[in-house]
C-alpha cells in the first residue's frame, strides 16, 4: 500500500525539497509513498485569489480565511477520506514519535501549512483537523515542519530503512533518548571509545547502553524521564486499565 501525502500550501515549489533525495527520494521514485502538493489559492473564489484577511479585533499580520481553508479541507477529504488532516501551527500539540508511528502505519496524511498569523479558529471548530506543532518555535510557515513530519513518517515505511528493526533503538522509541554512538578510529584527539563497547560482551554492552540512555534522558530531558519513569512505575492493573480505555 502506498503512503499518500497531500500538502496544502501557498508555496508548492518547496516540495518535495529534501524529500526528493536520499531514503525518502528513493522511496518516492519506487512508489512506496506519493506526494501531491495543492495550491491553497485554488480554493479562493474572488478574482484576486485572496486567501487571507486582517485579524478580527485588530492586530498585526493577516489570517488565513476559513471559507478558503474549509473548501481545501473538503476537497482533501473527498479524495482521501481515511487520511487524517493535520494543521501545522505553534498552537498545536507537539508531535511525538508515537504519533509519527501511528501516521506511518496508516494510509497517508493531509497537511495544511499555515502562513501569516495562522488559521481562522473556526476551521478547528467546524472540521476535524488535528493541530500539530513541531516544537516550541515559530517558523515563517508550516512547510518546513511538514517536511520534517513527512520525513519522520517515510523512514518508517516498510523497506525504506532496510531492516525492520533499524529504528527501534533510536531516541524516543522507548520513551528515552538514544545511547551515545562511537565508531573508528578507536582513539581521536586523546579520547577513546569506551572499553565496554570493545569488549565483545553483548550483555555488558546492552546494559551499558540502557544505563547511558536512562542517564542522558534524566539529565538532558527531565520531561521525558518523568513520563518514562511514571509509566515504568505504573502498577500492572493501572496499565491494563489504560489500555482498555
Amino acid at each position: 500500500m502506498t503512503f499518500a501525502a497531500t500538502v496544502f500550501t501557498l508555496y508548492p515549489e518547496m516540495f518535495p525539497g529534501p524529500l526528493g533525495v536520499s531514503l525518502a527520494g528513493r522511496a518516492l521514485e519506487e512508489g512506496t509513498w506519493s506526494l501531491d502538493t495543492v495550491q491553497i489559492r485554488d480554493f479562493a473564489t474572488d478574482k484576486h485569489r485572496t486567501v487571507d484577511d486582517t485579524p478580527a479585533g485588530g492586530g498585526a499580520g493577516m489570517v488565513l480565511k476559513p471559507d478558503v481553508l474549509g473548501a481545501a479541507i473538503d476537497h482533501a477529504r473527498s479524495h482521501r477520506p481515511t487520511c487524517p488532516v493535520l494543521a501545522m501551527t505553534p498552537r498545536g500539540k507537539p508531535i511525538t514519535q508515537a504519533r509519527i508511528r501511528e501516521l506511518a502505519a496508516g494510509p497517508g496524511v493531509t497537511i495544511l501549512c499555515g502562513r501569516f498569523e495562522g488559521f481562522d479558529e473556526r476551521i478547528f471548530e467546524a472540521k476535524q483537523v488535528e493541530e500539530v506543532s513541531l516544537a516550541d518555535i515559530v517558523l515563517s510557515g508550516g512547510e518546513p515542519a511538514a517536511l520534517a513530519i513527512l520525513d519522520a513518517c517515510i523512514r518508517l515505511l516498510p523497506g525504506v530503512m532496510g531492516a525492520p528493526s533499524s529504528g527501534m533503538e533510536e531516541s524516543f522509541e522507548q520513551g528515552l533518548l538514544e545511547y551515545p554512538q562511537y565508531t573508528r578510529p578507536v582513539e581521536w584527539e586523546g579520547r577513546t571509545i569506551p572499553e565496554v563497547l570493545r569488549s565483545g560482551d553483548h550483555a555488558k554492552i546492552s546494559a551499558w547502553r540502557k544505563q547511558k540512555s536512562e542517564d542522558d534522558t534524566r539529565l538532558r530531558r527531565p520531561d521525558l524521564w518523568e513520563r518514562h519513569s511514571g509509566v515504568r512505575d505504573q502498577p500492572a492493573s493501572d496499565a491494563q486499565r489504560d489500555n482498555e480505555d
